[in-house]
């Protein structure tokens, strides 16, 4: 193999095993026999950090984010026609966040003589965290799972609170985006309206 040859190889395989940043990945289930248009109230249940450290010491797990997502999910809903009643909902909501460390490899090629002939390749990993946010829809009535949303997305550990927040709105959005519905219930207890989607 000649020495371009092989600088070539070496990037290609290189740049194959550097992880790009992680577009949000989004996926969803719902219980099918549930008419989701007679679904009017909700009411959001706070539920614990998955990491007490992680909520303590960092930006991307801080109760700010965890309001912040609640308040997104909670327009979601509202948009849909649901109204938010916390003494008799028809559906408790939850939301959960959970962090992984990814790492992810970056290159570049070298001036030396390496082990790959002339043109060394230079590579380092850098960490990258990675979460996963669950939103939860359960009938107050039955305990039993309504739908859920999962969202998965790299956490920008870095950004202005502008941008948190407008990242955490665009997540919320795409993980609500085929909530079950042809109708949309209205307000209280009355019949709920067609959407016309």
């Amino acid at each position: 193999m000649t020495t371009v040859a092989r600088a070539v190889a070496v990037g290609a395989t290189v740049a194959l095993m550097c992880a790009p940043a992680l577009a949000q990945k989004v996926a969803y289930d719902f219980h099918r026999t549930q008419d989701f248009s007679q679904l009017r109230t909700f009411s959001i249940k706070e539920t614990p950090p998955a990491d007490l450290h992680a909520s303590r010491t960092t930006i991307y797990d801080s109760p700010i984010v965890r309001q912040n997502t609640n308040a997104a999910v909670a327009a979601q809903l509202e948009a849909r026609g649901l109204t938010r009643d916390d003494e008799r909902p028809d559906v408790y909501v939850t939301t959960h966040r959970t962090f992984q460390t990814e790492y992810v490899g970056y290159g570049w090629p070298g001036s030396g003589f390496g082990y790959w002939g002339y043109y060394g390749y230079s590579y380092y990993l850098e960490p990258n965290v990675v979460g996963t946010l669950t939103v939860d829809i359960v009938s107050a009535e039955t305990g039993e799972l309504l739908w859920r949303g999962v969202s998965e997305r790299d956490m920008h550990t870095k950004s202005s609170p502008e941008r948190r927040l407008e990242r955490i709105n665009k997540e919320v959005s795409k993980i609500f985006k085929k909530y079950p519905t042809g109708t949309v219930a209205t307000s209280g207890r009355e019949t709920p309206q067609p959407t016309g989607r």
